[in-house]
């Protein structure tokens, strides 16, 4: 914009009001997802079941939290109230500063949350004066002792040596409302504001001193990570803090991730007797994996559902990575995401009824992906000539059938799951679990095949067959209970005849036919195996012995028994199926292992060699795409050093290096070959040059090295 004007001056225009636009999730969901014809649907389908997994998961964590917070606020109750006795034992345990060791397992990512939910309740219940370190934060003394009386008082603390530096970057006011930082200083806010809290009742007087006040709340200090802390830090802290804990309520929770050894490896016994340490064991990450399993992917309230190999990944990558149940839960929602964001036809994933209104708003395009639906195809071979063609070519028809076929697929889920349960609740309780100790176990084995052909399942029909009377009836009863919660007809009439069977186990008239006596039974064989020196013979009477045992005649028990296991078998058999099986399946059911895989177990050296080959991949622009694998000119500076870098051997020149660059970066910016003044080097392509190197060095590629100073040797070869 040009002005004309008399005399010189500074003109200000001020910038257009009208803003970029930027895309929402929503925006991002519906233009790049595939199908767009009902992605707003399909985004609003997906919302809804992740606010419901996020709202559930919490609920179910601070269930499961529970026990120990209530355990630990209990404790800190009783610590508080231990200090009012005048007892000489609640006087040796005052002059001791109560500890708490909460031991949370390996999974550290699951930690914040349970201490945020600690924190809360302490100052919901027992004392506003609650402060959370870390190690990160609290490498020396003085930073540890910072951090605390900051988080215990809400005001500015200087340290000594800090106090000219803060002095210039903090504000008047700041300064003003800093305070020293020593534990005195703690004792006087303390103490005033005690008094303040107690003198602002009306109506009642004081007859002891502050440190004898029953409402005298205590200050909880937590060790969120304690193997991490220096060990010195935290033996001069407890040092110092016991020399106030008669004028100071103190307080210690450690966060424990491995074993409760590591506090007498840490500290010495002069510091640690002055510490009166209790025990407190949270919930294993397995047991909260498998509730969590249990709640979200064994249940017909969520229709959304992974397939074996995503189910084996994200335990896999649990198991034997970061013991997580938190960013298992994370990798839950990414798989909910990719589905509904990559499966035109996941429109149909929601409850029963919703999905059979979605099926009738289906266009002709969601109606051909239905036809090329694996499931579907092997469906339509199954009919008759003229129902195929009708399948093939009638839209009003296809709807009417895919309407009965996502009612049979939530049929198919109401009776797997009891029936699953029924299963595992029979066979975790046989020796060495042949369909595995958890549910989860045998849940994967039954998505992969037919659970019946496996082997470990038939041999646990036969060790079934082998239970004593007492033992199954208790198993069956379990059953019992496990099908009275279920909902479909066909587990109501399962309930019905298992409960016939129970009656009938009842009735049985023991005393109407003894068993053989067990020392006739075992004593008997074994005297005429005695007389048998013979290795024939006595390979002849063993294989006697098991003829007769096959010929003998069963008792009542027996025969019912083996009714009661043939029952649970056909069970098994009708309605443990895997999901590849049932027309449909496609819609509720996430198959992209890979995918998962890539999101949650990532590779970091892949990811930075992908983006230095080929920057098009993470950036899309298109001036960076190439087709023949070799980068752009115009790439980022750090691209092109590292590809003219793969050209080299194991010591690289650096002058030669620079030369290259320069000649690919005036290549980029246009300049004729034919002059002059093409590829020479000047200070902005120098710089430029420099950082790239730099950052090269800094990502592990390159180092320097002694053996020629105007040389950089190579550390990585290959790809991966």
């Amino acid at each position: 914009m040009s002005t004309s004007s008399v005399s010189k001056g500074c003109f200000v225009f001020k910038p257009s009001a009208k803003k970029k636009k930027t895309l929402s999730l929503e925006d991002h969901f519906i233009h790049g997802c595939e199908g767009t014809e009902n992605s707003e649907m399909r985004f609003k389908l997906c919302q809804d079941l992740w606010d419901t997994i996020k709202t559930d998961t919490e609920v179910l964590q601070d269930e499961l939290n529970r026990n120990i917070l209530d355990s630990l606020l209990d404790f800190t109750r009783k610590c508080s109230s231990t200090r009012q006795h005048s007892d000489w034992a609640s006087q040796m345990r005052a002059s001791e500063i109560p500890t708490a060791a909460l031991v949370l397992g390996v999974n550290v990512p699951d930690h914040d949350m349970t201490f945020q939910g600690l924190s809360e309740l302490l100052q919901q219940s027992v004392t506003p004066h609650v402060a959370s370190v870390q190690a990160k934060e609290c490498g020396a003394l003085k930073h540890l002792m910072k951090r605390v009386l900051e988080r215990l008082m809400g005001a500015v603390v200087t340290v000594d040596d800090e106090e000219e530096e803060e002095e210039v970057e903090q504000t008047s006011a700041q300064l003003h409302n800093s305070v020293h930082c020593s534990l005195s200083t703690l004792c006087d806010w303390y103490n005033t504001k005690s008094k303040k809290s107690y003198t602002g009742t009306p109506g009642k007087k004081r007859s002891s001193p502050v440190k004898d006040d029953p409402q005298q709340p205590p200050l909880v200090i937590i060790f969120k990570d304690l193997e991490a802390f220096n060990p010195r830090v935290l033996q001069d802290f407890i040092l110092i803090c016991s020399r106030y804990i008669e004028r100071l309520p103190l307080m210690f929770i450690f966060g424990i991730a491995t074993s409760p050894s590591t506090i007498q490896h840490m500290l010495p016994h002069s510091v640690s007797s002055l510490l009166c340490i209790e025990l407190f064991q949270s919930l294993s990450c397995t047991q909260h994996l498998a509730t969590v399993i249990d709640k979200f992917i064994l249940t017909t309230h969520f229709p959304f559902k992974l397939n074996g190999k995503v189910m084996q990944v994200m335990i896999s990558i649990f198991l034997y990575h970061d013991f997580s149940v938190r960013n298992f839960i994370k990798g839950v929602q990414l798989a909910l995401l990719e589905h509904f964001h990559s499966q035109p036809l996941s429109v149909l994933c929601c409850k029963n009824k919703e999905a059979l209104l979605n099926v009738m708003q289906l266009g002709h395009q969601d109606l051909e992906r239905i036809r090329q639906l694996p499931s579907f195809k092997r469906y339509i071979e199954k009919q008759e000539p003229q129902e195929q063609v009708n399948l093939s070519t009638d839209d009003a028809h296809i709807k009417e059938v895919c309407q009965r076929l996502i009612k049979d697929l939530h049929k198919y889920h109401k009776n797997y799951y009891p029936i699953l349960r029924c299963l595992h609740t029979l066979t975790s309780s046989l020796p060495r679990y042949p369909l595995g100790k958890q549910i989860r176990e045998l849940h994967l084995i039954c998505l992969e095949k037919n659970v019946w052909e496996n082997e470990e399942y038939q041999s646990a029909m036969r060790l079934l067959k082998m239970l004593a009377k007492d033992e199954l009836i208790t198993l069956l009863q379990k059953c019992v209970e496990i099908l009275q919660l279920a909902k479909s007809k066909n587990m109501t009439s399962a309930l019905v005849q298992l409960e016939d069977v129970l009656a009938k186990f009842k009735q049985l008239d023991v005393a109407a036919e003894p068993p053989p006596s067990v020392e006739d039974c075992i004593t008997s064989p074994v005297k005429n195996l005695q007389k048998k020196t013979d290795l024939f013979q006595l390979q002849k009477a063993l294989l006697e012995m098991n003829e007769s045992r096959r010929s003998k005649k069963l008792s009542p028990f027996e025969i019912l028994r083996n009714e009661a296991i043939e029952f649970i078998d056909g069970l098994v058999k009708s309605h443990l199926s895997p999901p590849e099986s049932q027309t449909l399946n496609e819609v509720c059911y996430y198959t992209s292992s890979a995918t998962v895989r890539r999101h949650l177990n990532a590779t970091p050296r892949t990811s930075i060699q992908t983006a230095l080959n080929s920057p098009y991949y993470y950036l899309q622009n298109d001036r960076l795409k190439t087709e023949d694998g070799t980068v752009s000119n115009a790439a980022p500076d750090i691209c092109i050093v590292y590809k003219l870098h793969l050209e080299c051997g194991r010591l690289i020149n650096l002058f030669d290096w620079l030369e290259a660059y320069a000649t690919v970066v005036s290549a980029a910016e246009g300049n004729n070959p034919d002059f002059d003044n093409f590829g020479k080097v000047d200070d902005v392509k120098h710089a430029r040059f420099i950082r790239a190197v730099s950052e090269l060095e800094f990502l592990g590629f390159i180092k320097s090295t002694r053996q020629k100073t105007d040389h950089v040797a190579r550390i990585t070869w290959g790809g991966c």
